[in-house]
C-alpha cells in the first residue's frame, strides 16, 4: 500500500477512474471532503460501489467516516460494512474506550451485513492528545491494523508550521514507534500542496527513512510519486536479496551474525531484507 488516494464520496462519478487507477488504496471519504448537506449522499454512494464492486480489481478499499462524536458515525459504519471493505478509517480517536466502541460498532455491522472476513481499523493520529496516546490506541483493540498520521489537523490548530521538517521527523517517529510497539503499520499524512510535486516526494522519501508502509495522496498526480517513494531501489533489492541468501546459508551452518557486502549482519537486518524482498516480489522486480 505504497499510494493511498483520497476519492469524494460526494463524487461518485470518479469512482470508477480511481479504481482503474494506479494507486494501491482507495480511501473513500464520507469527512473532510464531503460537505455536511450531503454526508447522506455521500453514504449512499459509497455503499453502492461496495455492494456492486466487481473482484479482482486488485486496491486495498478503505473507507474514512464521520467521527465517533458526529451524528453520522453510526450510520456510516452500518453503510459501508460490506464485504469487500478492507479497512474502516477512524477520524479523531478519543479515547482506547471510544476505538473499542468503534470495533464494537464495526462487528455488529459485520453481522448485520454478512460479512465473513473481518475489516480492520485505522485510526487517525491527528491531535496532540493522539499523538500522546498513540502507543495505548494502536493497542487498544486488535481489529486496529495501523495508524495514519494527520500532519494538518496536528499542527495547524496550536501553530506549528506544517512544512517545519523538525516538527515532522518529530511527529513521525512517536508515531511510527507506537505502530512498532503495537505490531501495525504507519501511514504517511496527505500533502496539501498539489503544485508543489519536489515536497511531497521529499516528504514521502522523509516518511519512507522513518518505516512508513506509504503515503496518503489528496490528487491523482501524486500517486506515482508516493508509487516511486515508497518502491525499493534495484540496490536495496540486490543487497536484500544477499542477506537472505546469506541467513539462510548462515541458519544451515549455525551462524549467529555475518558480514554482507561490508556490513555486520544479524536477526533484525535479515527481517529488513526479507520485507523488502518481498515487496520486490510483490511488486514483480523479483520473480516468484
Amino acid at each position: 500500500m505504497r499510494s493511498k488516494l483520497f476519492v469524494p464520496g460526494s463524487r461518485p462519478e470518479l469512482f470508477a477512474k480511481a479504481l482503474a487507477g494506479p494507486a494501491d488504496a482507495l480511501s473513500l471519504d464520507l469527512e473532510d471532503a464531503v460537505a455536511e448537506s450531503r454526508k447522506a449522499e455521500a453514504r449512499v454512494a459509497v455503499r453502492g460501489l461496495l455492494e456492486g464492486m466487481p473482484g479482482g480489481h486488485g486496491k486495498t478499499l478503505i473507507v474514512r467516516v464521520n467521527a465517533m462524536d458526529t451524528a453520522h458515525f453510526a450510520e456510516d459504519v452500518a453503510a459501508v460494512v460490506r464485504p469487500g471493505l478492507h479497512i474502516l478509517n477512524l477520524p479523531k480517536p478519543g479515547s482506547v474506550e471510544g476505538v473499542r466502541a468503534a470495533s464494537a460498532a464495526i462487528a455488529r455491522a459485520e453481522k448485520a451485513n454478512g460479512v465473513t472476513t473481518p475489516v480492520g481499523l485505522m485510526l487517525n493520529i491527528e491531535s496532540p492528545q493522539a499523538l500522546h496516546d498513540a502507543g495505548a490506541l494502536a493497542q487498544a483493540d486488535p481489529r486496529v491494523v495501523g495508524l495514519q498520521l494527520g500532519l494538518a489537523d496536528l499542527f495547524e490548530p496550536i501553530g506549528v508550521n506544517r512544512r517545519e521538517t523538525a516538527a515532522i521527523q518529530q511527529a513521525m517517529f512517536r508515531v511510527r514507534m507506537a505502530a512498532g510497539q503495537a505490531g501495525v503499520f504507519a501511514y504517511d499524512s496527505v500533502f496539501a500542496n498539489i503544485q508543489d510535486p519536489e515536497g511531497f516526494s521529499a516528504e514521502a522519501s522523509l516518511s519512507r527513512r522513518m518505516g512508513f508502509m506509504g503515503k496518503s495522496c489528496i490528487h491523482p498526480s501524486q500517486v506515482a510519486l508516493a508509487n516511486d517513494a515508497f518502491r525499493p531501489t534495484e540496490a536495496e533489492i540486490a543487497h536484500a536479496v544477499k542477506v537472505v541468501e546469506a541467513a539462510r546459508q548462515a541458519d544451515r551452518d549455525g551462524v549467529g551474525a555475518y558480514v554482507v557486502d561490508g556490513q555486520m549482519i544479524d536477526v533484525p537486518f535479515v527481517v529488513r531484507a526479507r520485507a523488502i524482498v518481498a515487496m520486490a516480489r510483490q511488486l514483480e522486480l523479483l520473480p516468484a
